[in-house]
C-alpha cells in the first residue's frame, strides 16, 4: 500500500506519534482550584488527591504556606499529614519545579494547599507551569478572609484556573443552616478589622502567655456573620451548640 504523501512527497501523517509516544504531544494539563470555607477538609481533599496521584506512579511536590501547625506540611484536622515545601510571597514556584528537574525528579503535579495565600504573580507562575510544562496543578484554598471578601490568591485562580470546584463537604454554622463565612474571634468576641493573614485554627486554644489574645476562627452563616453572632458557647470546640 502506497503512503498517503503531499505535493513534496512528504508523508502526510508524519506528524502523528507511534502509540505511546507521548513526548511531542504531551497530554494537557489543567489548573484546578478546590475552595470553601474553613473546616471543609480542603487539607484532607488535597492530601487524598496526592495519594491517588502517586499511587498511578506519578510524581508530585506538596506546597504550602501557613499550615495550621506552624510546621512545612499540609495537616488535616482528621490527623492525616505530608511533608511540604513551604512557600513564601517571593518565591518563584516555577523555579522550585525546575529545582526538581535539575535533580533528576520528575514532576508531573503540584498540590498546593492554603493557595488563599498566593501572590497573583505566583498563581499566574502555576498557569505557566500547567501550559508551559505541562504539569498539573491541584491548588486548595479558602474563599474569603473573615471580612468576606476574596483572598488576592483566590481572586487570582478563580480568574484563570480551568476548573474551578467549591468543597462539597457541607460546614454548619451553630445555628444549624450551611455555614459559608469565617469569622475572627479575638478573646471571645468576632472582629471586623486587622491584618489579613492571621494564622489560627477553629478551636480554641489557651495563649501562652496571660497578656496574649486568644485568636481563632469560626465558620457562620451569613446571616450571623453580618450580625456577629457567635452563638451559645456551651459545647466543646468544634461542635454545634443548638438550642
Amino acid at each position: 500500500m502506497t503512503p498517503l504523501t503531499d505535493t513534496d512527497g512528504a508523508p502526510l501523517l508524519s506528524a502523528v506519534p507511534a502509540a505511546g509516544d507521548r513526548r511531542r504531544h504531551p497530554a494537557p494539563a489543567h489548573l484546578r482550584f478546590f475552595h470553601g470555607p474553613m473546616d471543609c477538609g480542603k487539607s484532607t481533599l488535597a492530601l487524598q488527591v496526592d495519594h491517588n496521584q502517586s499511587r498511578q506512579g506519578r510524581r508530585g511536590l506538596l506546597l504550602t504556606q501557613g499550615d495550621r501547625s506552624a510546621q512545612p506540611q499540609i495537616s488535616s484536622r482528621v490527623g492525616l499529614c505530608r511533608e511540604a515545601l513551604e512557600v513564601a510571597a517571593g518565591t518563584d514556584l516555577r523555579l522550585l519545579v525546575r529545582a526538581s528537574w535539575a535533580a533528576g525528579d520528575r514532576v508531573d503535579y503540584l498540590i498546593v494547599d492554603e493557595a488563599q495565600f498566593l501572590t497573583a504573580a505566583q498563581v499566574d507562575q502555576l498557569a505557566e507551569l500547567v501550559d508551559e510544562s505541562h504539569v498539573d496543578v491541584y491548588a486548595f484554598g479558602l474563599t474569603t478572609d473573615f471580612r468576606a471578601r476574596l483572598f488576592p490568591g483566590t481572586q487570582r485562580l478563580l480568574e484563570v484556573a480551568d476548573d474551578v470546584q467549591r468543597i462539597q463537604v457541607e460546614v454548619l454554622c451553630w445555628c444549624g443552616l450551611p455555614g459559608l463565612l469565617n469569622a475572627r474571634v479575638v478573646d471571645g468576641e468576632m472582629v471586623r478589622e486587622g491584618e489579613t493573614v492571621v494564622v489560627a485554627d477553629t478551636a480554641p486554644t489557651p495563649a501562652p502567655d496571660e497578656r496574649d489574645a486568644d485568636v481563632h476562627y469560626q465558620v457562620l452563616c451569613r446571616r450571623h456573620h453580618v450580625l456577629g453572632q457567635l452563638g451559645p458557647t456551651a459545647a466543646g470546640p468544634g461542635q454545634l451548640a443548638l438550642r
